[in-house]
């Protein structure tokens, strides 16, 4: 695709862009206009055409200026018996018709896949795409390799159960920092043996970053200060990017999407697709139980009937800790938000009807920028101003409860996140690594081999999906800390 270069607009193409912005009195973003080089002047003309500045007043007003909380709280209760289920308490034959019924839905090419890969590795003291991250396998697979991997070996496992070639679109969603390296790390590891026209790498969306009192924020004379729109972005991305249209034309009918940073997810996992399809929903979401009452983590329940994610700051503590009237140690409120979701694509086809009706949240940062008067960079000592993002989930309240599901999997099986630097001891490369090693000694064990010592084993994505054909190492000694490869 070539790629063009901004051409400076016309007196008149200027003049109308500026009238808009003088018009939602944000017309300081033209300060230093007529300092600017041509090259400059395109760029920035570029970059404001982005953007409605009358959308922008709207949403930081809300966003600045939130409606104050109901007198009366919320109704908070956990999901009803019928919008979800339970890998845990499932019966076997039950587990193994929703992993039939989702091998042939992934047979018949009616599956896809969204990444949301756009954190870099800051925290982990990188400053690459996080999905480049090496967590220390004795492979020193990138969490890309490992995910691609997995995405051939269900295509494998269809193929095989069907008979006949079968592909899982692949659609990565970077930030405008990871996009360039995301790509070229792809490319460099040949798309990890997936065929790169069902890799498809897009962008999520920017907004402005908005000073303390409503203004736009530049961060040179010639560019605005922009931040990516929080990972609720996903949905006007996936429609403005051509990715929607792009799995129309392939026939996808099920989505499965969810974050690059977690090491066991199950990439368009049998089970997952089966059991909502058959539901017949339009959103369904993974979860994990609630370690204990005081575990920090965002819960699904129903909220005033309708599903729901909330914070545990939102729950009373007495309310967390109540326990299931029939089941002694667990908790009623347990649905550990993982954010791993499964969207149907007729639902996904109504994004246009509701994205920008989505609330925006934010986020109160440190934001460098230039004086609206000199031009001079400032690097403030507080936060200045805010970022403003959507959340994946703001969208749940949407749905009726009747086309929800909830589906509770293994902690130790499917979710091991990747936040912090090594040797924080929670969910650090190190937790990473131990949780893929451990995993994959159960596997071996319950093959029927004897790993020997204390560690664990790595085994390939491309060997095994979930656990499956190993039998091959019945009987046999498997040192610890080695790795199995397909």
């Amino acid at each position: 695709m070539a790629i063009t270069t901004p051409q400076e607009p016309t007196p008149e193409q200027f003049q109308e862009l500026k009238n808009k912005y003088t018009a939602a009195n944000q017309g300081h973003v033209f300060n230093f206009w007529d300092s600017l080089s041509s090259e400059e002047k395109a760029s920035l003309y570029q970059q404001l055409t982005l953007f409605d500045p009358e959308y922008i007043n709207t949403i930081a007003a809300k966003a600045l200026a939130p409606p104050k909380a109901d007198a009366v709280p919320p109704s908070l209760e956990p999901l009803p018996d019928s919008a979800r289920a339970s890998i845990l308490d499932s019966k076997k034959d039950e587990i193994d018709r929703w992993y039939s019924a989702g091998l042939d839905l992934i047979a018949a090419n009616k599956v896809a896949v969204v990444l949301m890969a756009g954190g870099q590795g800051t925290r982990l003291g990188s400053s690459a795409p996080k999905g480049c991250f090496d967590i220390g396998l004795p492979s020193k697979k990138s969490l890309f390799q490992i995910q691609a991997e997995r995405i051939r070996k269900v295509e494998e496992l269809a193929a095989k159960k069907a008979g006949a070639n079968v592909t899982v679109p692949w659609y990565v969603m970077t930030s405008g920092p990871t996009r360039g390296p995301t790509e070229t790390f792809f490319k460099e590891h040949h798309y990890f043996g997936l065929k790169p026209e069902n890799v498809f790498i897009f962008e999520q969306g920017v907004l402005p970053c908005i000073s303390n009192d409503g203004k736009i924020l530049l961060e040179s004379k010639s560019k605005v200060a922009v931040a990516p729109d929080g990972n609720g972005g996903i949905y006007l991305a996936l429609v403005q990017s051509g990715v929607l249209a792009d799995m129309k034309k392939r026939g996808i009918e099920h989505v499965h999407a969810y974050c690059v940073d977690n090491c066991l997810v199950k990439v368009a996992d049998p089970v997952f697709i089966g059991f909502s399809a058959e539901a017949n929903v339009d959103i369904a979401t993974k979860v994990v139980r609630k370690r204990n009452a005081a575990e920090s983590v965002g819960l699904i329940v129903s909220k005033n009937g309708k599903p729901d994610v909330v914070e545990y700051s939102e729950i009373d503590p007495a309310i967390a800790a109540e326990e299931e009237p029939n089941q002694p140690g667990v908790l009623k409120f347990r649905a550990a938000n993982i954010v791993n979701h499964y969207y149907s694509i007729r639902f996904l086809e109504t994004i246009p009807q509701w994205a920008k009706t989505l609330p925006h949240h934010i986020a109160r940062k440190k934001i460098p920028y230039a004086d609206a008067e000199t031009g001079e960079t400032i690097k403030p000592n507080k936060p200045n101003g805010i970022k403003l993002e959507q959340f994946v989930f703001d969208v749940f309240p949407m749905l009726d409860m009747s086309k929800f599901a909830c589906l509770e999997v293994r902690r130790e099986d499917e979710f091991s996140p990747l936040k912090n630097a090594r040797g924080t001891g929670e969910d650090d490369p190190d937790t990473s690594r131990r949780d893929i090693m451990a995993q994959g000694r159960r596997w071996i064990e319950a093959a029927g081999a004897k790993v020997e010592g204390n560690e664990g084993v790595e085994v390939s994505p491309l060997l095994s999906y979930g656990g499956e054909g190993l039998e091959q190492f019945a009987g046999k000694t498997i040192p610890a800390d080695s790795q199995l490869d397909a």
